[in-house]
């Protein structure tokens, strides 16, 4: 029996910007005080584009969710706010209501206006107070039903009454029995299906959504299982996606009666949230009410209802921030990566190399004849420490906080409000926790042979970054003189650096010699460099000023740490894979909407699409740059500055064929996503009327 069809192999997907995901990773990171940044340090590239919390685009609301995201008191009210709906949640889930309603009371009490929530919380109040089972949990408990259910069964919703009426059959049935017509009530799932509900009403009343990388995880891998299952495909990244997006959600919220008197909603709405979120048509205009006609509120509502594995989340995060060098950490700090691993024979001891490093520093250079890589990485290192010795340059990661009850009493005394614990709401730019600080005494000393070289290519790295060219090759060639040869693209990228830098500083000269020596001699072995070549050479008789404007050097960064990191067997970290599978179905499946994502800007997911080339890049094919560049594939292979819209050509044209309005018309009737609403229409030339008719006959 034929494998299902899969993938593309994720090497040869298009190209993703790790730099847009560094900012979102780094703001997730901020968010939910994951790091402690590094002392004194100047703000990095990173944190410089630190993204903005997605603002409705169709809204100047001075809402929470479009607050500047630098203003660190904003990001603090935010983090306070999701520990109080997490704490809130935490009291429902073990059954102590009256915790959570005094919660609500003291920092929430606009949430208790709705009366509907107010009455399932007395209910499962009620409820508890009769699981305990005392005597004096029953008369607490009739005192509840007297002072509370009851009032608050007469004005809640029209059906509380008999809800009210149903639920006291509690009182005389006991909770172990099977056959009870009150089961469900004492079901311990209403304590979780309630704190569900309370999550979703708080986070929409205190504007407190998760960070943006969590909400784009959500969207992207909803769509990509979406499409791998109607497409019939495997996912390469399915065992990832199974574990961190969970099946279940937290249950919806229902708007207050008042809400159900909103004028209609804009069918294009309607159409968009229902099936980005994957609601029924009446579950999208219920939470439009919810949302008081905010789309794109009522998007992050409905993501946010979906639930993440926050542990595995928080490993994804660290690893890619380690691969990245956003945080310092090596391979022994992160349990279940995979092991830095030299592909090269290396017939020498780590143990060996750490005491002949040690005895150079202190004795001059190590008496062998033969310099192995081994040394050179170890020489290498050294010239980096040197150059960094009492400079933190990445930030420190720090973790989820563990207690819970802590953070939260601190958070919510109020007397403390304005003077949180540091490791809670710290200073970003001055706080370094005491463990950092010895664990970082101990650094070097402890860095194995792994780790210097995982070191060695965040700095080439950053090197290439900043424009530093002819040194990377340098570097990287008295490093490992094999890997150029086998990179050539690489190389020639790097060379035309250099070569601009020249013609930028007048130096024409200089500029020729690295022409005639390394560009034309790797242009001439691989016929697909003779037009970036050609190219190149034109901007001698551009102005000077304008030579550099079209290099995209951060691009240029990521392959060669991808192209430096897949010699020396460092895996690419596992939320890389999720991120480029996941752009990809993303692109494939409004290919077949063939329509443009509405949320796409608001989540910023065209950021993580826009890459721009480095110079020359235009000219070579994909699979020339995957085969000669070995581990190069992220460069792009267009001269626009965002990736080709690979579902706008053919598809235009069948979309035009069919009126917008039929299209709505058929998906609204029918209750169809929008690729199968239009290929009906095609089949019967755009008469919505007709589908209809015949899918009814």
């Amino acid at each position: 029996m034929d494998s299902p069809p899969s993938l593309p192999p994720l090497n040869s997907l298009p190209p993703v910007n790790w730099d847009a995901l560094d900012a979102l990773v780094l703001d997730f990171a901020r968010s939910d005080r994951l790091v402690v940044p590094p002392h004194a340090a100047p703000a990095d590239a990173a944190d410089a584009t630190c993204p903005s919390p997605p603002s409705s685009p169709s809204s100047s609301s001075t809402t929470a969710t479009s607050s500047a995201p630098s203003s660190s008191s904003s990001s603090s009210s935010s983090y306070r706010s999701r520990l109080l709906i997490l704490r809130a949640r935490r009291a429902l889930e073990a059954g102590d209501v009256d915790a959570a309603l005094a919660l609500l009371r003291a920092h929430a009490p606009a949430a208790l206006a709705d009366h509907r929530l107010l009455f399932h919380l007395h209910k499962q109040r009620f409820v508890e107070l009769m699981r305990r089972g005392t005597e004096v949990d029953r008369e607490a408990a009739l005192d509840c039903l007297r002072t509370a259910l009851a009032p608050c069964a007469l004005d809640a919703y029209p059906e509380a009454y008999e809800e009210f009426k149903h639920i006291m059959l509690v009182l005389i049935y006991d909770k172990d029995d099977p056959l009870s017509p009150v089961v469900n009530e004492w079901s311990i799932k209403r304590r979780y299906e309630l704190a569900g509900l309370l999550s979703s009403i708080l986070r929409a009343h205190l504007q407190a959504y998760d960070p943006i990388l969590s909400m784009i995880l959500r969207y992207l891998i909803s769509i990509h299982k979406v499409y791998c299952m109607r497409q019939g495909i495997s996912s390469p990244i399915s065992d990832l996606t199974e574990r961190l997006l969970f099946e279940d959600r937290d249950p919806p919220v229902v708007p207050q009666e008042c809400s159900l008197e909103a004028p209609p909603f804009d069918e294009v709405d309607v159409q968009a949230l229902a099936h980005a979120v994957e609601l029924t048509r009446q579950g999208a205009v219920d939470s439009l009410k919810f949302a008081k006609g905010d789309l794109y509120q009522a998007f992050q509502n409905e993501l946010c209802r979906m639930k993440l594995d926050l542990t595995l989340l928080d490993k994804l995060v660290h690893e890619y921030c380690i691969y990245r060098g956003i945080v310092e950490g090596g391979s022994h700090i992160l349990p279940g990566t995979a092991e830095l691993e030299c592909k090269q024979n290396n017939n020498v001891n780590n143990e060996t190399q750490l005491e002949c490093e040690m005895a150079n520093n202190q004795n001059g250079d190590c008496s062998t004849s033969d310099i192995t890589r081994d040394d050179s990485w170890s020489r290498r290192l050294r010239r980096v420490r040197s150059s960094t010795s009492g400079q933190r340059r990445r930030k420190r990661w720090r973790g989820r906080v563990d207690d819970l009850d802590y953070a939260c009493e601190a958070l919510l005394d109020a007397n403390k409000h304005d003077s949180l614990s540091p490791a809670l709401d710290m200073d970003e730019d001055t706080v370094v926790d005491q463990q950092d600080l010895v664990a970082n005494s101990n650094t070097s000393d402890t860095r194995n042979m792994e780790d210097q070289k995982y070191e060695v290519v965040l700095e080439m790295q950053d090197l290439t970054r900043k424009g530093m060219a002819s040194k990377v090759v340098e570097e990287i060639s008295s490093i490992d003189p094999e890997f150029f040869p086998q990179n050539p693209i690489l190389l020639f990228q790097l060379k035309q650096v250099e070569f601009l830098k020249l013609v930028a500083s007048g130096d024409h000269v200089a500029a020729l010699k690295v022409a005639s020596t390394h560009l034309g001699p790797l242009a001439a072995n691989n016929q697909a460099l003779l037009k970036p070549l050609k190219e190149t050479l034109v901007t001698l008789i551009k102005p000077n000023e304008d030579v550099l404007n079209g290099v995209s050097l951060p691009v240029l960064a990521s392959s060669l740490q991808v192209a430096m990191s897949r010699r020396l067997g460092i895996e690419e970290p596992q939320l890389m894979k999720i991120v480029r599978a996941a752009i990809h179905t993303h692109t494939e499946w409004f290919k077949l909407q063939m329509c443009k994502d509405r949320f796409e800007h608001f989540l910023k997911i065209d950021s993580l699409k826009e890459v721009n080339p480095p110079v020359g890049s235009c000219s070579m094919s994909k699979g020339h740059t995957d085969e000669c560049g070995n581990g190069s594939s992220q460069i792009t292979t267009c001269s626009s500055g965002k990736v080709p819209d690979e579902g706008s050509s053919p598809q235009v044209s069948s979309e035009a064929a069919c009126d917008e309005n039929a299209i709505l018309k058929v998906m609204e009737f029918l209750a169809l996503p929008r690729a199968d609403a239009i290929q009906l229409l095609m089949q019967y030339n755009g008469n919505a009327e007709t589908v209809i008719q015949q899918i009814f006959q």
